[in-house]
């Protein structure tokens, strides 16, 4: 995805728990209709929050060890980390304003 970096079991911890933003991790699949459906808007929204906030996304089929961490079981699944931990967990395809209402307060 364009402009959108990936993480993985390897980097997390440095990449988002250690990240002086909050970080909004998109837990995808390359099987995941939904999640490309989400690529756009995750492209659009880290363009325009760009210095407030960072936008990831974690391969759950390549990345077990982080998926299993947070218990994640549906695709497409937001994560917001703040401060080293999870502070909002959103889980399915939306559009990007509501997308942008739900991360409002946690920013």
């Amino acid at each position: 995805m364009r402009g959108v970096p990936e993480v993985t079991d390897e980097d997390f911890a440095s990449e988002v728990i250690g990240a002086e933003l909050p970080v909004l991790v998109e837990f995808t699949a390359d099987w995941c209709p939904p999640c490309r459906q989400m690529a756009p808007v995750l492209s659009a929204l880290a363009a325009e929050e760009e210095g407030r906030l960072k936008v990831v996304q974690l391969d759950v089929d390549a990345n077990p060890g982080t998926t299993n961490a947070y218990k994640v079981l549906s695709m497409p699944t937001f994560m917001v980390f703040r401060d080293g931990q999870p502070v909002r967990s959103m889980v399915g395809a939306r559009p990007k304003r509501r997308l942008r209402e739900e991360l409002e307060d946690v920013l």
